[in-house]
């Protein structure tokens, strides 16, 4: 980026690393992104706040120079710069700036995996789409306010993902719920749960998305299933837009939940897939057993993958077309490495071809891939002890 929206206003993207200009083998992409409602404005200026600590701390405090010489870190502090100029009366509810210049709410404006989203895309939603296909990006948060919690996907759901629970599972949840646990947990009021007036409470201040309210066409579930990049919304403030003297407050509350989240990037495990010839394979599948995706995750051009794992043993299963799957087993230790995710090569056992699916293309239509799915991950399967639980907790309520 930039990205030029039509309206004399541009979508900046600052990069932090050792090696900004380009993806390096082995370096995982993170990014942040904030103010795609453009009256919610903490994020906006604790992205600024967080440019200035990293690009001034680098080569002094040692953990912040570990971060940057391992990651690649993207932050782009407005996503709607246009709804920002229009905010003429902040408000702590809400404000014209809300949407873009044409009007539209850009976190119900993307494609969406459970229904048809008949919206007209706008050129903030296809800037940020276009962008996620141009970088691997492997977690990611958006940044929102007029609420003090940490959500993560699906934002919305089908039966499959266990709405009828009143909620919308991801085969990874435990990785999202470690991941929202640790932003939230080391932010002293969102971890309360309590704290904005006239909202629910959120225990840990932690919540499912689909279990606060669903939500079509949102940037988070996009990210997931299409990107292959996990994110989680980050609600930073009671108000969305509060007033100047505040804003240290929030930085000071923020800081150790933004540094330790993007530390994240390193869980799991990451590596190249390479023919017996030690070509890298691009765009083969790889998943892990138990845990598949809607829409596959695969190896980048360079024949990479990253997969975010907690610790515990896991079947990787590698799938090319014309050949039998291939497992490799690993085990992600309880002491993670230091700002790095265990390095794992799969190494197949035949000659490949490196052009055999081209690079550029979709690896799933952009459709409701959930749509008539009778199941997708044991996560989400009911037991009928679950069900009867359920039905004792409603009736005793």
């Amino acid at each position: 980026m930039p990205e030029d929206l039509g309206t004399g206003r541009n979508l900046w993207v600052l990069v932090v690393g050792q090696f900004p200009k380009e993806h390096r083998i082995g370096i995982p992409e993170f990014k942040y992104v904030a103010n795609m409602h453009g009256d919610e404005t903490v994020g906006r200026e604790l992205l600024l706040h967080l440019i200035e600590y990293l690009v001034t701390n680098d080569g002094k405090d040692p953990e912040i120079t570990n971060l940057i010489n391992s990651t690649r870190i993207h932050i782009m502090p407005s996503m709607n710069p246009d709804g920002f100029e229009a905010v003429k009366k902040p408000d702590c509810y809400y404000s014209n700036g809300r949407e873009n210049y044409n009007q539209y709410d850009l976190n119900r404006n993307f494609p969406d995996a459970f229904e048809f989203n008949n919206v007209s895309r706008q050129p903030e939603t296809e800037a940020v789409m276009k962008w996620l296909e141009t970088e691997t990006f492997v977690l990611s948060a958006n940044l929102h306010g007029g609420a003090l919690v940490a959500s993560y996907p699906f934002d919305n759901g089908v039966q499959a993902t266990g709405t009828f629970l009143s909620r919308s599972l991801t085969p990874d949840d435990d990785v999202f719920q470690y991941l929202a646990h640790t932003y939230a947990s080391r932010n002293p009021n969102m971890k309360k749960g309590d704290q904005c007036k006239n909202k629910m409470n959120f225990p840990n201040g932690v919540t499912n998305g689909y279990a606060w309210y669903p939500l079509q066409g949102g940037m988070q579930d996009y990210n997931y299933i299409w990107a292959q990049c996990f994110e989680i919304t980050l609600e930073l403030s009671c108000c969305k837009y509060p007033r100047e003297e505040k804003l240290p407050f929030f930085w000071i509350d923020n800081k150790a939940s933004l540094i330790e989240y993007m530390k994240q990037v390193h869980l799991g495990v990451k590596g190249q897939v390479f023919d017996q010839n030690r070509n890298p394979l691009p765009n083969v599948i790889i998943e892990v057993q138990d845990r598949k995706h809607i829409c596959p995750y695969r190896t980048n051009k360079f024949g990479e993958y990253y997969l975010l794992l907690l610790p515990g043993s896991y079947i990787i299963n590698v799938t090319v077309s014309g050949h039998d799957p291939h497992l490799t087993k690993v085990i992600i230790p309880e002491k993670s490495q230091n700002f790095s995710a265990l390095k794992k090569d799969i190494v197949l056992p035949f000659r490949g071809q490196l052009d055999s699916i081209p690079v550029s293309n979709p690896s799933c239509p952009v459709i409701p891939l959930y749509k008539n799915l009778p199941s997708h991950s044991n996560t989400t399967k009911p037991s009928l002890f679950l069900f009867l639980v359920t039905l004792l907790h409603i009736f005793f309520k």
